[in-house]
C-alpha cells in the first residue's frame, strides 16, 4: 500500500499582452505546508494579477488525486491543468 501524500501548490497569473487571456506567470511552486504557501500567494498577489494557493491529497503512484481545496485566491486565474 502507498502512502497519501499532500500536495501544496502555489501558481500566479498574468494577462497576455497580446490576447489578454491569463497565463501562468510562472511554474508552479510547491510548498511543504500551507502556511507557507498562503503567505507566498499574498507576497505574489502584489506584483500578478491572479495568484491561487490549493492543496490536495495525492498518491503518485498509481495516478490518484483529491479534490483541489482552495487555500487562497487573489485576482483572476487562468486555466489550471
Amino acid at each position: 500500500m502507498t502512502e497519501l501524500k499532500r500536495l501544496i501548490v502555489v501558481i500566479a497569473f498574468d494577462p497576455d499582452p497580446e490576447t489578454g487571456e491569463l497565463l501562468p506567470a510562472m511554474e508552479p511552486m510547491q510548498f511543504d505546508s500551507a502556511d507557507r504557501a498562503v503567505r507566498k500567494a499574498k507576497a505574489l498577489a502584489t506584483a500578478h494579477s491572479g495568484v491561487i494557493a490549493w492543496a490536495r491529497t495525492a498518491d503518485p503512484d498509481i495516478g490518484e488525486y483529491g479534490e483541489p481545496e482552495e487555500l487562497f485566491r487573489h485576482g483572476e486565474i487562468g486555466e489550471m491543468e
